[in-house]
């Protein structure tokens, strides 16, 4: 069984039921989770040793946290303990033509404050085969960015395939900062994730001839994107997820996959959206099980992208399908009858 570690921060989700908007709300539904976390409950679903790595505080709220993985069978033991606070963020849900907003109060949050003496990686990387990390974790300032790039050269030195998701956050940090910040970490990473801006806004490489507010997406374009990743950063593989944007509620979601100089374009799933918080997680899930199971380019890229349009119909942040569920949409089952 593979082993895949992930490294960031979990936070507590907060959301008025249902569409209500934030000054509707008389209460707030409470969830736990954050990117890395969610490849980690991805990964565990499908099956896989996925242990997350983070800093949480020594409190009930953070053993909240703690137990929210540990439900999905993530293992949790490297999990920190200390600090004051855990990071919220809060989610109104958009509809039609009204967008879904986030808010965070993740200031000061216990990860945020986090030491390099916290993390063991020779330990945390014994036995494992893969590292996912993502953009927002080194965004997050103090030490983060040290840490992340001892936790890579200590994955490398154990020859630990790293993936990172760009995940740009403008709330976080600038893009010149995270321009320098994460040229210095992508040298390590065999497999760069991002979505139709990330690239632009960390490293300038933008898509030719497309317009995403528009919904206009040039397949090219996005070939000529991942090239100059690999070119610059020397990764072994670049997936970008292609979403279009009819509405809050209905948009078209595919990828491309672009390996050894060759491009894998996914079909193209018109979604109806339930919760889309998570969604770029669940890709990232999907795409890390899907290659570590030994699938080629193709399947690899259709198996993540039927893994991420199905969270898109799932409450909250986590993806909780099965390998046998995501792979009977993306063999052709989109129809969604009921299954008796």
């Amino acid at each position: 069984m593979a082993r895949i570690i992930t490294f960031g921060e979990i936070m507590m989700r907060l959301n008025p039921a249902g569409y209500l908007r934030f000054v509707q709300a008389e209460g707030f539904d409470a969830t736990y989770a954050g990117g890395e976390a969610n490849v980690a409950v991805s990964l565990a679903n499908y099956g896989m040793d996925a242990a997350y790595v983070t800093k949480v505080p020594k409190h009930e709220i953070g053993q909240c946290a703690v137990n929210a993985l540990r439900k999905y069978g993530v293992d949790t033991r490297y999990m920190v303990r200390g600090g004051d606070r855990l990071g919220i963020y809060f989610v109104e849900k958009g509809a039609s033509q009204r967008a879904s907003k986030v808010i965070y109060d993740r200031a000061h949050s216990a990860i945020s404050q986090a030491t390099a003496a916290d993390f063991d990686w020779d330990a945390i990387f014994e036995g494992a085969d893969w590292f996912h990390w993502t953009g927002i974790t080194p965004a997050l300032g103090g030490e983060l960015p040290a840490i992340c790039l001892e936790a890579c050269k200590a994955a490398k030195a154990k020859g630990v395939k790293i993936s990172c998701d760009l995940n740009y956050r403008k709330k976080l940090w600038t893009t010149a900062e995270a321009n320098k910040v994460m040229s210095e970490l992508m040298p390590y990473v065999d497999v760069c994730i991002a979505n139709e801006e990330d690239a632009k806004d960390v490293f300038g490489i933008e898509a030719t001839g497309t317009d995403i507010n528009a919904g206009k997406l040039n397949h090219e374009g996005y070939i000529s994107v991942a090239q100059q990743i690999i070119d610059r950063f020397g990764c072994e593989k670049v997936a970008i997820t292609l979403r279009s944007s009819i509405s809050a509620n209905d948009n078209d979601w595919a990828a491309m996959l672009y390996t050894e100089g060759k491009a894998y374009f996914s079909p193209s799933y018109r979604i109806h959206i339930v919760d889309r918080v998570g969604g770029g997680d669940s890709f990232g899930g999907g795409l890390i099980y899907a290659t570590l199971s030994g699938k080629a380019p193709q399947d690899a890229i259709n198996f993540a992208v039927a893994a991420s349009c199905l969270k898109h119909t799932i409450e909250y942040d986590f993806n909780l399908m099965s390998v046998a569920e995501v792979e009977s949409l993306a063999a052709g089952n989109a129809t969604g009858r009921v299954q008796r």
